[in-house]
């Protein structure tokens, strides 16, 4: 199976620049330019190129959302009612879904740079989490604690904070299964849900490291502590009502294991602490960007400069943090690759089918109908509701750009966007990125795929023996009767007046 995905990806690369190279007019080759920030991509094909940039592309037809639409349904009744056909041929149906709206762009709309973009995105968004994910394995954290109510929602607001840090993602993989193991004996559903939307969400608005969101803002222009000066009140409220809410359940929950051992030495031990290191170069290639950076080796297309030198380091140091890590606490943590993979498959359908729906919801909002819209208060649930069915992170972006080109700024334009993070030349431009940013990094936990650590948490979760809610259950027992009134506050506070 790992064969047969590589393969895929292989082969719709392919034809992406087959396609690239068809539609801009020169002989298909298998070769991609390779050059640094300094240097100029197909030097003899910069008028082409430049036509490419501004070729009109006709807009996605409604059909074309059936494919993303079709896979969510699948991800939400495929555990429930065929467990074994969804468990054995979900990297097919993904993979396939993907296909089918690929080819559709590629032959039928003539435009191969928003598949080229998704699958840009694709490989830095597997990069970030498989890293993660591989050298978080190689850390055991053992809690000798009793599992109290008070003890939890302290691991609960560290992991809040650490996810300023490291990223949602980083202190996903690194604390959930030291939580888990803390509640041996009384883990239920709930304990899982509750850390998905603390650590895994809410916990990251403080700064661009931690939701890819907020990054991608940082990138375009926003400045580094804008998060922490505008998000702080806001995040402070998310996460206190989430932890109180949080320790009324644990509360009644009096589930204890005979076996269990009554006594407790209050110690925390760490396992494979050199894995940390590991951690802290990803963290640190993060911001190696060539769209930031200048001289950093970078993919020329279409005017756009890709990434390649971070993803590399990235997959690297999950290759070497695995090899050389702590067998004892890749033992401890009954680590294996599953997840991962999972998460994989199920993501590469996701950024291949939402391309359409991305599209159409961006021309809308950019349109003279959909600017009209343009309020921090429908910003703030419009941006919100879409990143809890679509990866938060273009959600984010197609926003702020439509928000933006209402008041005839420019995402593309670094001056602009930090002129509309700081204000003064904007109209209410800081309350409505404050609605953005806010709405893309706290909704990301209404689904398990607004947010990339969601799909990861639940997946081991599930392999260390807990049964999670499906993808239906998780919202209408968890989302829709506790986060939604939660974020609902916030809006109320902060937004409605």
């Amino acid at each position: 199976m790992k064969n047969r995905f590589l393969l895929t990806l292989c082969m719709l690369f392919m034809v992406f620049i087959a396609k690239a190279e068809y539609i801009n007019g020169i002989a298909p080759t298998t070769s991609v330019t390779v050059m640094t920030s300094e240097e100029i991509s197909i030097e003899s094909h910069d008028d082409s190129a430049a036509a490419s940039s501004d070729e009109e592309h006709p807009s996605p037809a409604g059909w074309s959302v059936i494919p993303f639409v079709l896979l969510l349904v699948m991800i939400a009744t495929g555990p429930l009612f065929y467990e074994h056909f969804w468990h054995k041929n979900y990297p097919i149906i993904a993979v396939s879904l993907a296909a089918i709206v690929v080819i559709y762009y590629l032959f039928v709309v003539g435009d191969v740079n928003h598949p080229v973009h998704a699958l840009a995105e694709y490989v830095q968004f597997i990069a970030l989490l498989s890293s993660l994910y591989i050298a978080s394995g190689g850390i055991m954290i053992d809690v000798d604690k009793k599992a109290t109510p008070l003890t939890n929602v302290g691991l609960l607001l560290i992991g809040a904070v650490i996810s300023n840090l490291i990223g949602t993602t980083g202190a996903s993989m690194l604390l959930i299964r030291p939580f888990v193991r803390l509640n041996k004996g009384r883990i239920q559903p709930y304990h899982i849900i509750f850390f998905i939307f603390i650590v895994s969400n809410v916990g990251g608005a403080l700064t661009p490291i931690g939701d890819p969101p907020l990054f991608l803002g940082f990138l375009k222009g926003v400045p580094f502590f804008w998060t922490l000066e505008h998000n702080l009140l806001p995040w402070i409220t998310g996460v206190g009502i989430l932890s109180f809410v949080f320790y009324i359940f644990d509360k009644r929950n009096t589930d204890e294991d005979l076996e269990e051992i009554s006594t407790f030495s209050n110690k925390t031990k760490i396992l494979g602490s050199r894995n940390f290191i590991w951690l802290a170069i990803i963290i640190a290639a993060v911001f190696i960007d060539p769209n930031v950076i200048e001289g950093v080796p970078a993919i020329h297309y279409d005017g756009m400069k890709f990434s390649y030198i971070r993803e590399l380091i990235m997959f690297s140091v999950g290759f070497l943090s695995f090899r050389f890590a702590d067998k004892r606490a890749i033992k401890g943590n009954e680590f294996n690759f599953e997840p991962i993979r999972e998460v994989a498959f199920i993501f590469i359908g996701i950024f291949g089918t939402m391309m359409p729906a991305l599209a159409l919801v961006s021309e809308f909002a950019q349109s003279e109908a959909g600017s009209a819209l343009i309020t921090h208060n429908t910003l703030y649930w419009g941006t919100g509701i879409l990143s809890g069915f679509l990866d938060n992170a273009p959600t984010y972006l197609n926003f702020l750009a439509a928000a933006m080109a209402s008041q005839g700024g420019d995402i593309a334009v670094i001056s602009d966007v930090q002129s509309y993070a700081i204000g003064g030349v904007y109209d209410d431009s800081v309350f409505m990125l404050m609605a953005i940013s806010i709405g893309a990094v706290f909704f990301g936990a209404m689904t398990y795929i607004g947010n990339g650590p969601n799909f990861m948490v639940k997946s081991i979760a599930e392999q260390m023996g807990i049964h999670m809610p499906s993808f239906f259950g998780y919202i209408l027992r968890y989302s829709i009767p506790i986060l939604l009134p939660v974020l609902f506050v916030i809006w109320l506070v902060f937004f409605a007046f």
